[in-house]
């Protein structure tokens, strides 16, 4: 009766030839499907992609208005047939994100609805969803999991220990910021279970950061953050009977201070699929454990001498599951780099078997899967590093082809439907802003805009190229340049080197911009310089990434300055004139390169940089570097700290008090260690800001003026 309605609401409020009105960059996608919603004027307009002149307005601001609703829409959350509604509004930030807020439940059928969690907190609900039968919401508010009944409106709490320590259904800094953790329950496929993961951080110390603005007297704000050397928070799963509020733990293997659970997915009704990393993060163990038993059984399990990249860490996708399941459920698809490219294999459920699916000698780097047509969809770049294209292989015949057509060189990023039919494809490269399309896969076929692609050039001062410079160690490295538009190659230039050089962000990308400070200083007659170092994510094969092992701090530093020196050979360079920037792991590059290669670079701007390996979070540090008590040596050798006494020409340094993930304890150890050593420098403190020191008024102006300022005075603008 229900989808009668609907199809009749449907018909009713559909518009014909509306797709002039659609905002590709707005558009996000419905679950199993390839239907897509945006929000016009508050009014929420659904398309299918197979019928793309019609609209459905499913939610007008009219029945919000009356529903009581008066704030503005940051997220829907649909049950799975699409009759119901979650609107999230009134967030706000939880460490990265604003993942807490307010949640309303609408009804698309009576368009009536209610705001849930009436006797809650403002603002503190997190991660609500629909179970299967659409009689329940579930959401987290202050590390707790409630179970809302649509009908009645009673809410019931699920777990009732949450406290700041102890957290269930959400995750501490550290999975968030590490392990791409934020969405920490998951319904069962028949509504009657909630799996959940329960981090106990009681053990875990604070970090205590000071506020000494905000009140007559400072005071504390504590974070709980495991650092390098310490161990993690125990971390476990339950599984909820939600009619019985009863909870049975699953039984992996393992200490649970001392492993990770990084993953998990319901695979049946009483079957759910964890991934465990060990604290090493080498080895991955996939576990099928019985929620009603609680027993555990491994049915995969991998190793590496270096660590295991259970999901893509730079694609900045969280809670993503990384097993796709093929074949009706008897096998699943995993990404590994253990034959020394990133490759998708095929697993059987039992684990028995392994088949490689992507067999080139490039890395594949899967995206999406379309179960009709078989097709797993994967982002590759098999001759430039810098760039990104689509490619397809299928399942069963293995047939790999290019979808990326050849007209869209450059980097392309795709967002798929939930059915893996359609995507929004966004191209651009130095020389072109980013065109968006919808299209349909795989023959990669325009939907929108009706128009022709029209390609139009970034209206900057500036240009961009790439080039290529090997070392004297062998090592060749992609790079950007940025020139000033009236360049004269018989003049030399000041030249600035912009840098990150660690295992989650890439800086050669072929991409229309370059760095939000520097692009201010080229016009004014700068040369800039981006280059990606070994250890940096770029589609280069695995030996290429995982080079840094043990090494960071080190083998980049080592690069970076090897490839400048290439760099300074070029004719148009003024090599008394060279400046370098980064920020935090770029700012711990950019102090290693002042301190260990002062004949190279004579001004630098870092900011809120690790300076002691030591003081970084236990996941990130310990997966690229090891334990501390295992390679202390490189610890100290990679820490800026035990370099600062060599620094010979002009730094200026910056960082926020209120940075909880590069703590302000980094810049006051590097403080001392200058100040004992008689080494004169600039500093910049910016109380109570963050890691990206954007709040406040003015901030973000005066953090730009003051970089600038800097720079040209100490490395002065203009041909020579």
């Amino acid at each position: 009766m229900i989808k009668k309605h609907f199809l009749l609401l449907l018909f009713v409020c559909s518009g014909i030839f509306a797709q002039k009105d659609i905002d590709i960059n707005e558009l996000k996608w419905l679950p199993n499907s390839h239907s897509f919603w945006v929000n016009s004027a508050e009014n929420i307009l659904v398309y299918d992609v197979g019928k793309i002149d019609q609209n459905t307005t499913v939610l007008t601001a009219k029945q919000l208005k009356d529903a009581g609703f008066n704030g503005n829409i940051k997220e829907l959350v649909w049950n799975q047939n699409k009759t119901k509604v979650l609107v999230y509004t009134n967030s706000k930030k939880v460490w990265r994100a604003n993942t807490k807020g307010d949640y309303w439940f609408f009804d698309l059928v009576t368009g009536k609805g209610r705001k849930l969690g009436v006797n809650l907190e403002e603002s503190s609900l997190m991660f609500a969803k629909f179970s299967s039968d659409n009689e329940n919401v579930a959401y987290v508010s202050k590390h707790n999991i409630y179970l809302e009944n649509l009908t009645s409106g009673k809410i019931t709490a699920l777990t009732t220990d949450g406290t700041d320590k102890v957290i269930n259904g959400t995750f501490d800094w550290v999975y968030e910021e590490e392990l791409a953790a934020r969405d920490g329950f998951r319904w069962s496929p028949d509504g009657k279970s909630i799996a959940f993961w329960r981090v106990d951080a009681t053990d875990t110390k604070f970090h205590l950061m000071i506020n000494n603005t905000d009140a007559l007297y400072p005071f504390v704000v504590p974070v709980e953050y495991p650092k390098a050397g310490e161990k993690p928070s125990a971390v476990k799963i339950g599984v909820i009977d939600v009619a019985s509020v009863k909870t049975n733990w699953l039984n992996i293997p393992g200490e649970p201070d001392n492993n990770y659970l990084v993953r998990m997915e319901w695979v049946a009704a009483n079957e759910v699929m964890v991934i465990q990393l060990n604290r090493h993060q080498n080895q991955a163990s996939i576990y099928n454990c019985n929620t009603q038993s609680g027993k555990a059984n491994l049915i995969y399990q991998e190793k590496s001498p270096e660590w295991i990249d259970v999901f893509d860490i730079s694609s900045g996708v969280y809670d993503g599951f990384p097993c796709q399941f093929v074949d009706n459920g008897k096998a699943f698809l995993w990404s590994s780099d253990a034959d020394g490219w990133m490759h998708v294999y095929k697993i059987s459920r039992d684990g028995k078997k392994k088949e490689l699916i992507t067999t080139g000698k490039f890395d594949a780097y899967f995206k999406a899967y379309n179960e009709k047509t078989k097709s797993i969809y994967y982002i590759a770049s098999p001759t430039d590093a810098t760039q990104r294209y689509l490619y397809e292989t299928n399942l069963n015949s293995k047939k790999t082809k290019r979808l990326t057509p050849e007209a869209f060189e450059g980097t392309n990023k795709y967002e798929f439907s939930t059915d893996g039919s359609y995507a929004k494809h966004t191209n651009s490269n130095i020389n072109r802003n980013p065109n968006v399309r919808l299209v349909s896969l795989s023959d990669h076929k325009k939907i929108l805009p009706k128009e022709e692609d029209v390609f139009t050039a970034p209206a900057r001062k500036f240009s961009l190229e790439k080039f290529k410079v090997t070392t004297v160690d062998g090592i060749e490295m992609d790079g950007i340049m940025a020139k000033p538009l009236d360049f004269d190659s018989t003049k030399k230039y000041p030249l600035f080197f912009y840098v990150y050089g660690e295992p989650v962000a890439t800086v050669a990308n072929d991409v229309p911009y370059f760095n939000g400070f520097i692009d201010h200083l080229i016009p004014k007659g700068y040369i800039g310089i981006a280059m990606d170092n070994r250890g940096t994510p770029s589609l280069k094969g695995t030996k290429w990434r995982k080079s840094i092992y043990k090494n960071i701090g080190i083998i980049n530093t080592r690069d970076q300055a090897m490839a400048a020196k290439e760099v300074l050979k070029w004719n148009f360079i003024d090599k008394d004139r060279v400046a370098v920037h980064g920020w935090s792991g770029g700012g711990a590059v950019t102090l290693n390169l002042m301190f260990q290669y002062p004949e190279i670079y004579k001004t630098g701007v870092a900011i809120a940089a690790v300076t002691d390996q030591h003081f970084y979070d236990n996941i990130y540090t310990e997966r690229y570097m090891g334990l501390p008590d295992e390679n202390e040596s490189a610890y100290i050798q990679a820490s800026p700290v035990t370099h600062a006494k060599n620094l010979k020409g002009n730094l200026l340094y910056i960082h926020g008090t209120g940075d909880d993930n590069v703590h302000y304890k980094n810049a006051e150890v590097l403080i001392n260690e200058l100040i004992k050593y008689d080494k004169v420098f600039n500093l910049m403190i910016y109380p109570n800001r963050s890691h990206s020191i954007y709040e406040g008024d003015g901030t973000r102006k005066h953090l730009v003026d003051t970089f600038l300022k800097f720079i040209e005075e100490k490395c002065p603008p203009g041909a020579k």
